[in-house]
């Protein structure tokens, strides 16, 4: 694996980071899995997003994941030990009555409240929700307001804005998302940290710039794993105590170790269930280790699980919990011990 080579003063500044993260926080990490409800959006025009590079005929509401599935990987989630960073998918796909009946059957399964992320939720529906959810992400991407408009032309902050003002009126967490790598420059640290401030943000994910294959960004760079560490360290520093969550996609797996010495509480964007068990899984663990932090739950161990027995446990329709069992061990829980079978007979 590639050794991450950083300049002095990015070093010292990640150094100052980490003194301020061990401060504040235990010396453990974990994996969030962010779950996908959809892979199509009736907005759709986020210039850096998969979503956007769908077929035109097809319909956004014809997107959705099964409800098995969507289930199935919750169960799966549990007993992994995996925090769920946050449930998501294309805005305006499932109506407010398939979300609440989603929502309530996640809450069956984990016996805990989630984080949301479907766009920005007026009032009436966050009120249904309230059951059910911990906090609200805003999808905010870049607080520039000029590369805003380009990058999310349909998609303006103002109505997130909103969203994060009346939840902390009920009583929900607020957390939003940066894309590091879409035009963002170090002076935009200060609208960043301001808009931290005004909207009282709980949690930020700072992601790196994915080039999506029909995007506007295709042929852009990977931002590097000095500039991703350099935003996580910054926001580290300036607020002690928030929740960082560094996105790693599996061709950046080699700088996990950095980021969470620039002050990251957890990892996310690995492509955790396909490859479970790999050795691409391992070097993610080996990386926490390497920060100097405990990894909570696995990537690389099946564990020994009676998941029939698990998902009769669950106070659906005996149709629907034998398609969550098939979903479960013909799918997930199989191909994960293919490949952990596979990595052991290679070692």
């Amino acid at each position: 694996m590639d050794k991450i080579i950083i300049n002095e003063k990015v070093r010292e500044l990640v150094d100052c980071a980490h003194k301020v993260y061990k401060d504040h926080f235990p010396a453990e990490t974990c994996f969030e899995r962010a779950v996908f409800f959809s892979w199509g959006c009736t907005i759709g025009d986020c210039t850096f997003c998969y979503m956007s590079t769908q077929p035109e005929g097809k319909k956004p509401t014809e997107t959705k994941r099964t409800i098995e599935s969507i289930l199935a990987e919750f169960v799966l989630c549990k007993h992994l030990g995996w925090d769920i960073g946050f449930f998501t998918g294309g805005i305006g796909v499932f109506s407010p009555k398939e979300m609440e009946f989603l929502l309530q059957s996640i809450y069956s399964i984990l016996g805990e409240k989630i984080w949301l992320s479907v766009g920005a939720v007026p009032e009436p529906i966050l009120k249904r929700y309230l059951p059910y959810i911990k906090g609200v992400v805003g999808s905010t991407e870049t607080i520039n307001p000029i590369l805003h408009k380009v990058v999310c032309p349909s998609k303006p902050l103002e109505p997130y804005e909103k969203m994060f003002v009346t939840a902390k009126e009920l009583g929900l967490l607020r957390a939003m998302t940066f894309i590091v790598g879409m035009g963002e420059t170090h002076s935009d640290l200060e609208l960043l940290k301001a808009f931290i401030v005004k909207y009282d943000i709980n949690k930020i994910h700072v992601y790196g710039l994915i080039p999506q294959e029909g995007t506007m960004f295709e042929k852009s760079a990977v931002p590097t794993a000095e500039e991703q560490a350099w935003w996580i360290a910054q926001l580290r520093i300036a607020f002690p105590v928030l929740d960082i969550q560094c996105g790693v996609w599996e061709d950046r797996v080699e700088r996990i170790a950095l980021l969470l010495e620039a002050g990251s509480n957890s990892i996310s964007k690995f492509k955790a269930t396909k490859l479970f068990g790999t050795a691409i899984a391992l070097d993610i663990e080996k990386q926490a280790k390497k920060a100097g932090r405990i990894f909570k739950g696995t990537l690389t161990q099946v564990p020994q699980v009676n998941w029939e027995e698990e998902v009769q446990k669950l106070p659906f329709s005996e149709e629907l919990k034998i398609k969550i069992k098939q979903k479960l061990l013909e799918e997930y829980v199989s191909r994960m011990t293919r490949n952990v079978n596979k990595r052991l007979a290679n070692v």
